[in-house]
């Protein structure tokens, strides 16, 4: 039964990590030695160890991850809503959007990156700022010399 359990594990397609786990304790409990499973999952005996016991005592919730993640700061509707906020304005500053997330929302990240990631998924790059697109507007672009200087 043990096997079998592992084995709809693995066809259900876990996270990669937890897959080696469950494909190293598998093929530990069908009778394979460390080292031809070391060889070919290029793990180390310890871990083999490690979780053919978790496996043992916990069955496939042994094998899982057991971080998920925190609970995040928006909601996925909110989320959404920034999202497309910052997808309807033509230009774009960090500053404005921490007041925005901390007027509507009530939120104040700790680290900047999580400022960024909402850019991202908004399709905006927040590594250049400026107003306009020059690549959409070639009017606003004065080419002096070869360095293609833009004038806005």
């Amino acid at each position: 039964m043990a096997l079998e359990d592992l084995q709809l594990f693995i066809q259900s397609n876990p996270n990669p990590r937890e897959m080696k786990r469950a494909v190293a304790t598998k093929m530990f409990l069908e009778g394979c030695k460390h080292r031809e499973i070391q060889v070919i999952l290029g793990i180390g005996s310890g871990f083999i160890s490690k979780w053919s016991q978790m496996y043992e005592l916990l069955g496939i919730d042994g094998i899982r991850l057991a971080h998920r993640g925190s609970v995040g700061y928006l909601s996925a509707e909110q989320h959404q809503a920034v999202v497309e906020w910052l997808q309807s304005k033509s230009a774009w500053q960090l500053d404005e959007l921490k007041a925005h997330l901390e007027q509507q929302y009530d939120v104040v990240y700790r680290s900047q990156q999580s400022y960024y990631a909402l850019f991202e998924s908004a399709d905006i790059s927040w590594k250049k700022t400026q107003k306009r697109n020059l690549k959409e507007d070639p009017a606003l672009v004065e080419k002096k010399g070869n360095y293609g200087l833009a004038r806005i």
